[in-house]
C-alpha cells in the first residue's frame, strides 16, 4: 500500500509541475506571437493519454514491476553501494544506457513500437507533447529492460526509481521548440535541439537519439544526428493516425494493426521484427489491405 501512495504521490506532484510548464510555454508562444506550437484538440488528447499512462504506470510499478525487481534482485551481484556522489552518479549515467537500449528496442521491435508509436504520433512539438503516452507500456514488457539490469548489478530499488522517475521528468524538458540550442552541453546531454530530430518523420530523422539525459550514447552505436544535418524537421510518423485526437485510439490502435498484420499474413515474424518490416515483406498486398472495422468504432 505504501508503493501504490508513494506512485500516487509522483503522478500528482510531477503533474501539477508538468501543467505549469505547459501553461507558461502557451502563454509565452501566444505572447510572442507565435503560432501553430499547439494545437487545441491535440494538446487534450495529450493530457488524457498522459494522465492515464501516469496512474496505470504508477500502480503497475507499485504493484509487480518493484516485486520482480526483488525477486531478480537476489540472483544478482547485490553491490547496493553506499550512498556517494559516485554511486549516484553511475546510477544515473547506468540507468540512461539502461533506457538507451530500452527505447531503441521500442523502435525496432513492432511489439515494443505497438505501445510507442502513441508518443511520435503528435505533429507538434511542445511540452504537452512529452506527456502523449501509452497506459500499455507497463503490460508491453519493453520496461524489463529498463529496470531489470540494475536488479542484477544490485542497486537498490528505491534509489532506481528515483534515477527512473528523474530521467522522465528531465526528458519532459526536452520537448520543445521555444529553447534552440544549448551549447557545450549538446556535446553530452540530450537536449531539444537533439529530441526534435527523434521526433521527426523524414528520412535523416527516422531512428536518431535514442538517449534520455545523455546524447553520447547515440554517438558511440552510431545513432546520432544533428538538428543542423537533419533537414527540415516533420514531426509524426510516416503514417498517421486516423483519429489523432482520440486518446483511448491513440492508445490502442498500434496494437490493433499489429494484431490485423499478424492475422491476415499468419506471420508471427510480424510481432518482434521491424514496425516497416511487414510492409516489405507484403508489399502491395499490405497496402491494399481493408480497415479494421473495430478500430473504426473507437
Amino acid at each position: 500500500m505504501q508503493d501504490v501512495l508513494h506512485a500516487l504521490f509522483f503522478v500528482t506532484a510531477f503533474g501539477a509541475l508538468f501543467l505549469a510548464v505547459i501553461a507558461a510555454e502557451f502563454v509565452y508562444v501566444r505572447r510572442s506571437g507565435k503560432s501553430g506550437v499547439y494545437h487545441p484538440r491535440e494538446t487534450v488528447a495529450n493530457l488524457a493519454a498522459g494522465f492515464s499512462y501516469k496512474i496505470v504506470d504508477g500502480i503497475a510499478v507499485a504493484l509487480f514491476i518493484q516485486a520482480f525487481y526483488l525477486w531478480v534482485y537476489q540472483y544478482g551481484l547485490q553491490w547496493n553501494p553506499a550512498a556517494s556522489a559516485v554511486s549516484i552518479l553511475a546510477l544515473i549515467v547506468f540507468i540512461d544506457f539502461c533506457f538507451y537500449i530500452n527505447h531503441y528496442m521500442m523502435h525496432k521491435v513492432r511489439w515494443f513500437w505497438s505501445g510507442h508509436i502513441t508518443h511520435h504520433s503528435s505533429e507538434h512539438m511542445n511540452f504537452s507533447t512529452a506527456l502523449r503516452q501509452n497506459f500499455t507500456f507497463a503490460f508491453s514488457g519493453s520496461w524489463v529492460l529498463w529496470w531489470i539490469p540494475a536488479a542484477l548489478v544490485g542497486f537498490d530499488k528505491n534509489w532506481v526509481l528515483l534515477a527512473i522517475e528523474g530521467n522522465l521528468v528531465y526528458q519532459f524538458f526536452l520537448h520543445t521548440e521555444q529553447i534552440r540550442k544549448l551549447g557545450v552541453l549538446e556535446k553530452v546531454m540530450n537536449t531539444p535541439s537533439h529530441h526534435r530530430v527523434h521526433h521527426g518523420s523524414n528520412a535523416a530523422q527516422i531512428d536518431r537519439n535514442f538517449g534520455g539525459i545523455f546524447i553520447f550514447w547515440d554517438k558511440m552505436f552510431g545513432t546520432f544526428r544533428s538538428e543542423d544535418d537533419a533537414g527540415e524537421i516533420k514531426y509524426g510518423v510516416t503514417r498517421m493516425p486516423e483519429k489523432p485526437y482520440n486518446p483511448l485510439y491513440l492508445q490502442i490502435h498500434g496494437w490493433v494493426e499489429m494484431a490485423q498484420d499478424v492475422w491476415r499474413h499468419k506471420d508471427l515474424r510480424i510481432i518482434y521484427k521491424h514496425p516497416e518490416w511487414v510492409d516489405e515483406q507484403y508489399g502491395d498486398q499490405q497496402a491494399a489491405l481493408a480497415k479494421s472495422p473495430l478500430i473504426e468504432k473507437i
